[in-house]
């Protein structure tokens, strides 16, 4: 479906997309993607630590 799309009806799909939401909504659901994207990457990163942690908190009882 999309191996036939060409530049021009990519331009034509965003000038739509532009018209329907608008440039303020537009811009608004960016920043909360990127919030959301940000979120999931420090939750991310939470975990490997937190595994980390329990695992230092593991050798050390066995020791």
């Amino acid at each position: 479906m999309f191996k036939t799309m060409g530049w021009p009806e990519i331009i034509l799909l965003l000038v739509i997309v532009l018209l329907v939401f608008g440039v303020g909504r537009i811009g608004k659901i960016a920043g909360e993607l990127g919030e959301g994207i940000r979120a999931f990457k420090e939750g991310l990163a939470g975990e490997k630590k937190d595994q980390a942690s329990e695992e230092e908190t593991q050798e050390t009882e066995e020791e």
